[in-house]
């Protein structure tokens, strides 16, 4: 099947130079349907999702987004790695590009910053789709994942690894996906992931819950340890209509486990099934 990007590019939004992916454009199906702005997790550069990115192409507008201090985005010593620096640029990012209409489809850390960003119901925004997104935060239990996990990885990165040295991290990725991380994760600055994963800690996105005024769905890994059932009553609590659906065999990086599961899970929640 043709591959559905069209190009990557630059914008300054919220202050700072934002990279994202275009998959899909704006003609054909997509005309009718709200755009989708897709923000991955804690060390995930836009291309590593290209492959999500091409199948939300072919129904959406879609832009995958370079997260600050990652990817192609705008890092420095100096810059704010917040998680309401974060959501401020999603939404910038969104009057930038001149979208009247757009859901956010965020995964992990980009769950979160949906979640923040929704709370102040940015004008245009439709809907949000969370995948797994961490519950830790203040008073929590910790986020599963070590930070040496990420600290070590990005330093070997940093000097150069290849897809045999990225095994001993992600040990049930095909030799592909392991490739592309080993390609990529030199990109994602490590004052940025120390912000982040301390972030998952201190931030209370339960407190944002209650202010999600758009139709949201929680999308959760059978597999995973990040949201668990009863995490999940308290989110629906907190947010009365929260839609859910668990996809099977598949730990916390969903679509690299069970892509067919990952896509069937929207449902047409965006507008239109996905496969």
């Amino acid at each position: 099947m043709d591959s559905t990007l069209l190009y990557g590019a630059n914008v300054n939004a919220n202050g700072i130079r934002q990279h994202f992916l275009r998959y899909g454009g704006a003609d054909g199906v997509r005309a009718g349907r709200p755009a989708v702005i897709l923000i991955p997790g804690i060390t995930s550069p836009a291309v590593t999702w290209g492959f999500v990115g091409e199948v939300l192409g072919r129904q959406f507008d879609t832009y995958v987004l370079d997260v600050r201090g990652r990817g192609l985005s705008e890092a420095s010593a100096t810059l704010d790695y917040s998680l309401d620096a974060q959501a401020a640029d999603v939404i910038a990012l969104a009057q930038a590009l001149g979208l009247e209409h757009y859901a956010l489809v965020g995964h992990s850390m980009g769950a979160r910053i949906a979640i923040r960003a929704a709370r102040s119901a940015p004008e245009g925004l439709t809907r949000t789709v969370l995948v797994d997104p961490p519950v830790s935060g203040p008073g929590r239990r910790a986020y599963p994942a070590k930070l040496p996990w990420y600290v070590d990885s990005i330093r070997l990165a940093l000097k150069g690894i290849d897809a045999e040295g990225m095994l001993a991290f992600c040990p049930t990725w095909t030799e592909e996906q392991r490739r592309l991380r080993a390609q990529w994760l030199h990109t994602c600055d490590e004052r940025a992931m120390l912000t982040s994963f301390e972030g998952f800690h201190t931030d209370d996105i339960h407190a944002d819950l209650p202010h999600l005024r758009v139709p949201s769905l929680l999308i959760t890994a059978a597999r995973g340890d990040v949201v668990l059932d009863e995490d999940v009553k308290e989110m629906q609590a907190l947010a009365p209509g929260l839609l859910h659906t668990r996809v099977p065999d598949a730990g916390h990086m969903i679509p690299w486990d069970n892509e067919a599961g990952f896509y069937a899970a929207f449902g047409d929640f965006l507008g239109a099934k996905l496969i």
